[in-house]
This record gives C-alpha cells, sequence and structure tokens, in this order.
C-alpha cells in the first residue's frame, strides 16, 4: 500500500520481494472494513470485490446451550459491514499492478536484501542478492515491510519485545459438500478437550485452523492423522465427512505464532512497518490491515519530505508516534482475548463443550459494550484515511 501511495503521488519507489511470486499458503487472507474504505478512497474498492472472495460477517461458536455469535459486523456503521476472505496474492497483485501506472515505480521479484548500505550512521540503502548476482539500491529512505521475520529489521539490530505468549496453530482446508454446514456469520468454531477450532467459508473449501497447546505438536501428530480427525469431529461433529479428505499431515501446516512489537520502529534512513514493527496475534486476522494503515500513515507524513530530498529522522518518528498507541490498544485486546478465552480453553482439558459465561452473553446484550470490541478490530481504534 506504502509504495502505491507514493508512486501516485510521484515519489520514486523500488519494491523488493524476496520471493519470485506472491503465492504463499495461509498467509494473511482477512480483509477488514478498514482497509476497504481505503481502498475505496483510491478508488479501487469495487475493482477489489470483483476478485474471488467470500464475507464474514461474524463466527457462530457451537456451545452446550446451542449456537451463540458473540458478534455481528452488520451492525458496523460502515459501507463495509464484513471481512472480505481473499488470498492476499492476489491483492497483493491488484496493488502492484496499480502501482506500475506510474513510471516511478518498480517491482523486483525474486530480491533478497542481504546488507543494509550505511554512511555516517544512516541507512542511504541496500544491498541485494537477484538472479545470483548482487546488486546496490541507494534510497533516502528504506523501508522494512517484510513481515513478522523481517530480514531488514535483523539487519538493523532493532529487537522486537514480546506482548504475548506464542502459540501453535495448525492450518489446513476442508471440502465443501452437497449438504454442508450452515454457517450465517461465514465462519464458526468450537472447543473441546484443550483445543479450539476455527473454520472460515471460501465457497469452494473451508479454511480451518486448530488452536493447540504450545509444544503439543509432535505429541498429537504421533497419534497419526486419524488422530487429528477424531479431535477434529469432537470439537464439531458437523464436519465428519469433510475430515475424510484429511490423509497425510503435508495437508497440514504447522504456524508459531506471537505478538510483539519494536520499541522503536526507525533509525536514521530507515523505518518498518506492519509486521516488522509490531508482529501481530492471529487474534482477529488484524494483521494485513494494521499493515496498510501503517503504510497510509508513513505516506501521509512522509511524501512531501520525500519530494523535497530530505527525510528527518523525527520525520520518521512522527509515525511511529502517530501509529504505536493504536498498536498497542489492539496488542493489548488481543492479549486480553488469548490469557481469558484462549488459554482457558486450553487449559480445560475436561470439558467436552463450549460453556459461555453469563456474564458474556449478558455482554452481548448490550448494544454499545457489545459492538465496541468488533469497531476496534475491524475499523481501528480511529478510522485512518488517505490525506490528498
Amino acid at each position: 500500500m506504502l509504495a502505491l501511495l507514493l508512486a501516485r503521488r510521484g515519489v520514486p519507489t523500488r519494491l523488493l520481494e524476496m520471493h519470485h511470486d506472491f503465492d504463499s499458503e495461509f498467509r494473511g487472507d482477512t480483509v477488514h472494513p478498514s482497509t476497504l474504505e481505503i481502498l475505496n478512497q483510491l478508488g479501487l474498492a469495487e475493482l477489489f470485490h470483483s476478485l474471488p472472495t467470500s464475507k464474514i460477517s461474524g463466527p457462530t461458536l457451537l456451545t452446550t446451550r446451542g449456537p451463540f455469535m458473540p458478534f455481528d459486523l452488520r451492525r458496523l456503521r460502515t459501507k463495509y459491514p464484513y471481512i472480505l476472505m481473499v488470498h492476499q496474492k492476489d491483492l497483493l497483485a491488484l496493488l502492484t499492478a496499480e502501482a506500475k501506472k506510474y513510471p516511478g515505480f518498480q517491482l523486483l521479484m525474486g530480491a533478497n536484501v542481504v546488507e543494509l548500505i550505511g554512511e555516517d550512521g544512516t541507512v542511504r540503502g541496500v544491498r541485494y542478492q537477484r538472479n545470483d548476482s548482487v546488486y546496490e539500491l541507494q534510497a533516502l529512505v528504506t523501508i522494512g515491510a517484510d513481515g513478522r521475520f523481517s530480514r531488514v529489521r535483523n539487519l538493523a539490530g532493532i529487537e522486537p519485545l514480546r506482548t504475548s505468549p506464542p502459540m501453535d496453530v495448525l492450518w489446513f482446508r476442508l471440502p465443501h459438500l452437497r449438504e454442508d454446514i450452515d454457517a450465517p456469520g461465514g465462519a464458526f468454531g468450537g472447543f473441546a478437550r484443550g483445543h479450539i477450532l476455527a473454520s472460515f467459508d471460501r465457497k469452494d473449501y473451508w479454511q480451518a485452523a486448530l488452536v493447540i497447546a504450545k509444544g503439543s505438536y509432535q505429541s498429537l501428530r504421533g497419534q497419526g492423522i486419524e488422530g487429528l480427525r477424531r479431535l477434529i469431529v469432537e470439537i464439531e461433529p458437523r464436519l465428519a465427512k469433510q475430515v475424510e479428505s484429511l490423509t497425510d499431515w503435508q495437508q497440514v501446516s504447522l504456524l508459531s505464532v506471537e505478538s510483539s512489537r519494536c520499541p522503536r520502529w526507525y533509525q536514521p534512513g530507515l523505518l518498518l512497518i506492519g509486521d516488522a514493527a509490531h508482529p501481530m496475534s492471529p487474534i482477529g486476522g488484524v494483521g494485513i490491515n494494521h499493515a496498510v494503515q501503517d503504510g497510509v500513515v508513513a505516506a501521509n507524513l512522509l511524501t512531501k519530505p520525500l519530494l523535497a530530498g530530505r527525510v528527518s529522522t523525527d520525520q520518521l518518528r512522527a509515525v511511529q508516534s502517530k501509529r504505536q498507541w493504536q498498536v498497542r490498544i489492539i496488542q493489548a485486546l488481543q492479549t486480553q482475548i488469548q490469557r481469558r478465552v484462549i488459554r482457558t480453553a486450553l487449559e480445560a482439558r475436561e470439558q467436552q463443550g463450549l460453556s459461555i459465561p453469563w456474564l458474556v452473553r449478558a455482554f452481548t446484550r448490550i448494544p454499545f459494550l457489545r459492538d465496541l470490541p468488533p469497531r476496534i478490530l475491524a475499523l481501528g481504534v480511529v478510522r485512518v484515511r488517505v490525506e490528498n
């Protein structure tokens, strides 16, 4: 997003992508109303909606007292009261195709950053490897937007501080069948025997996530793929037919995820944004959306200095100052959900079904309290807009 906004404003921009394409299994695919509003400002929302997508308005949880929908995004005051599930490669292809319309933009695929170029304590660009050769790219500002395992961040020697404990998530696909599960909000989930299951409707298939206790993967795998199928059915009996498609552990991806935040997102000549600056928990699927918001704020604050040919450290610091308090609020909310809901569920080995406390049910009957958490997750603490 940042590269597109800078290119639109006439700032010469080079985007380095270490892979040869944008395809990556189980990459962040949840596009929230906050990002849809930004795409609408850029005149790209209609084109984006033409991509293969599916809508989620809220999860349906199978509890001991029947189905329970903790929140419904359709109550939000926005043109886009839903989350769109879309392959991130399609979103990135759309944004880069738009950026290529501007002469100052260049995309280099298969370009792996190997070194930061420094001069008098200031980052002046990068050296990158491409097609077995090393090249040098000078830059007024180097932006690290390369995700939670950021190479740019590591080369700069910036260490993130953990904000919540890590957890393990198994990702896999389950097929749609002729008589499929009815999930009014586009997603459903449940919990049993210390595991949490979430499934998202991708039209052609269900994208499923099984949250397991940290370090328990080998024990679960030791039970064979049959053990995994039994566990899924125990959590959600309606998936008995779908799980028959799981025949090998090669169909399952293990992701170890955690939430953290860099104390400083910048150095002279360098700025980190998105998961490079603040790796987000998968709770709420907010990662890509806050990366987009970081990019918009950075473009709003840095366009004029970049066009003038001089960007000070104070101007880079201003990006972090404007964004970090919002990220802290979201991460604090995620941490509370992880500690009070997810950890409790993972530790409840004997409980055979999800029981919603009466206080939570009462909470969801009060409109203001009920809609505040989903509003923050879907739209951010404050709305971020593209400035002319």
